[in-house]
């Protein structure tokens, strides 16, 4: 199945708690989504991507209007995308995908829950090198798929991992490949279930038990904060 769904299952943050925290966080992407590349979907890969997820979450039509709306506005709030890089407890590698309209407050906190969990905050570059920033899609799988047939199809679209997941197909492609392969999909009718960005660890660390709780409690801080959008490591246990 590929070391991308080993990571995956094993390792994935659980996200978005409540509903009315993905709500705010994919209000906030969208508003950043369409302040960088304008409010037509069609002329912007990225915002169809977090419309198609936001219908996904069942996140009101409303609340996707106002999030498109608030982008557009003369006195809309100064929102910003920041990564943090540092170290969690018992040396493992951690970054940290924020959107913030107040980089003081963010950082501080970010600050906190390192240092509380025993880890640190570090500088730019300091672990971004461990992790593979990739695009991953999963879309429903049609009646007679053949999935080595997608994927020599799909290689000149930047694909370079694909496989079945509970009746969907789940494709890996480059960071910089996210829009060919969402019009290569589009294109030939796949059903987009979702899509979003990832970076996958080059190198992991297992821990043992007792590790996994002090590690997931900090978990668990950056999860609760809604300036955090994602938040990816190189911890792996069983």
């Amino acid at each position: 199945m590929g070391r991308a769904f080993e990571y995956r299952k094993a390792t994935k943050l659980k996200r978005w708690a409540g509903m009315a925290k993905t709500f705010t966080k994919l209000g906030r992407q969208i508003t950043m989504a369409v302040k960088e590349s304008g409010p037509d979907p069609d002329a912007n890969p990225r915002l169809r991507m977090l419309m198609q997820n936001a219908k996904t979450a069942n996140m009101p039509k409303d609340n996707v209007e106002r999030a498109i709306k608030k982008a557009t506005e003369k006195n809309n709030e100064d929102w910003k995308e920041i990564v943090y890089e540092g170290y969690g407890p018992f040396g493992i590698a951690v970054l940290v995908e924020t959107t913030t309209n107040n980089n003081t407050r963010t950082v501080g906190a970010v600050r906190s829950y390192f240092n509380k969990a025993g880890g640190s905050l570090g500088t730019t570059g300091s672990v971004d090198y461990m992790f593979e920033h990739k695009c991953h899609f999963k879309v429903v799988s049609k009646e007679g798929l053949d999935l080595e047939e997608l994927e020599l199809e799909m290689i000149d679209s930047g694909a370079n991992e694909i496989f079945e997941e509970e009746g969907n197909v789940i494709i890996y492609g480059d960071f910089e490949s996210y829009g060919s392969i969402q019009s290569y999909l589009e294109e030939n009718e796949f059903e987009i279930v979702s899509s979003e960005f990832e970076r996958l660890p080059t190198t992991t660390k297992e821990l043992n038990e007792e590790e996994v709780v002090v590690f997931e409690k900090m978990l668990a801080k950056f999860d609760e904060d809604e300036d955090v959008s994602n938040v990816y490591h190189t911890a792996t246990w069983s």
